[in-house]
């Protein structure tokens, strides 16, 4: 075999191993698409989702008339709760490579890493603060979610789907129609 037909055999390999990754990460948003719509299917915690968890759900704001825009299905963690709702890092708000270090470096503030049912990030805004310069972009994520605009149940993202959950493109931008406050999504 020549050095040609090596080379076409490796992309071929590798053509199949990428389309059989892209499946993969297809079927799995699929799967949490339809979780979400199908809130009798979905959260094994119903309620509250957990500090330093990831979770997905959808949302309608209480000021969606002035606000420029929002995500309708956001992907957050919860950092601090209140009586009515929670504040939270809404990852969608940062383009995907930046969603990505800023996941990279909060990875490092898990409470372990094995990346199983017990992992949650040990998080809160104070620490968020603390190490601004190692959490780049957070200033832009932080969103408070009231609970009686959330319009499905929570669905907790298991950690070790996290680095996937942040990188697909699961976010919907709507956009205010009133001129006077629109503006267009952060990317």
């Amino acid at each position: 075999m020549d050095e040609d037909d090596l080379f076409v055999q490796k992309l071929n390999s590798s053509r199949k191993q990428l389309s059989e990754a892209a499946k993969k990460s297809i079927d799995w948003v699929k799967e949490k698409i339809q979780k979400i719509k199908n809130p009798m299917r979905i959260f094994n915690k119903p309620g509250k989702p957990e500090i330093g968890s990831m979770c997905m759900f959808s949302y309608d704001p209480k000021y969606k008339n002035v606000l420029p825009y929002y995500d309708a299905y956001p992907l957050v963690f919860p950092i601090e709760f209140y009586s009515n709702g929670f504040l939270g890092i809404n990852l969608h708000y940062l383009p995907p490579m930046a969603r990505a270090r800023l996941m990279d470096n909060l990875k490092k503030i898990a409470n372990n890493n094995k990346y199983n049912d017990t992992t949650k990030l040990n998080i809160s805004y104070e620490v968020l603060r603390a190490h601004s310069r190692q959490f780049s972009g957070f200033e832009n994520c932080i969103k408070r979610y009231l609970y009686s605009h959330i319009r499905s149940t929570f669905h907790e993202v298991h950690p070790s789907d996290w680095d996937k959950a942040v990188m697909l493109p699961l976010q919907k931008w709507v956009t205010n129609p009133n001129k006077k406050y629109s503006a267009n999504p952060p990317y």
